[in-house]
């Protein structure tokens, strides 16, 4: 593995790590935002391989296009994406994230890691 691709897809790996703490310190917000991250950064690792170039973008959905990733994990990054803002600001109307929805964020984050090391 490329010394860039290692980079971002460890990072994301650690993000899921962090979420994974955050949920357990019943950090549900938190935890959905290292989600995001966690997918984006996965996504990003696989862009560098297959691109070998890099976008500075926020929109999983996006990035799923550009890396081609299986349509059945595009619903994961849509919600996903939404967290990228729900979780960072007080007045996005979701100020509050219930273990239910955040475990489920987890879930998401996961599929997305596991298609995204496949392809790397």
């Amino acid at each position: 593995m490329e010394l860039e691709v290692k980079r971002w897809w460890e990072q994301a790996r650690q993000d899921l790590g962090t979420a994974h703490y955050l949920f357990e310190g019943k950090k549900f917000k938190e935890a959905s935002f290292f989600c995001q991250q966690a997918a984006e950064k996965s996504l990003k690792a696989v862009l560098i391989k297959k691109e070998k170039k890099i976008i500075k973008i926020h929109d999983l959905v996006k990035l799923a296009q550009l890396v081609h990733l299986d349509p059945l994990l595009l619903p994961d990054c849509k919600q996903l994406t939404f967290v990228y803002i729900d979780a960072r600001y007080p007045d996005t109307g979701q100020a509050h994230y219930s273990q239910e929805e955040s475990n489920n964020d987890l879930e998401r984050a996961a599929r997305i890691l596991k298609w995204a090391e496949k392809n790397i």
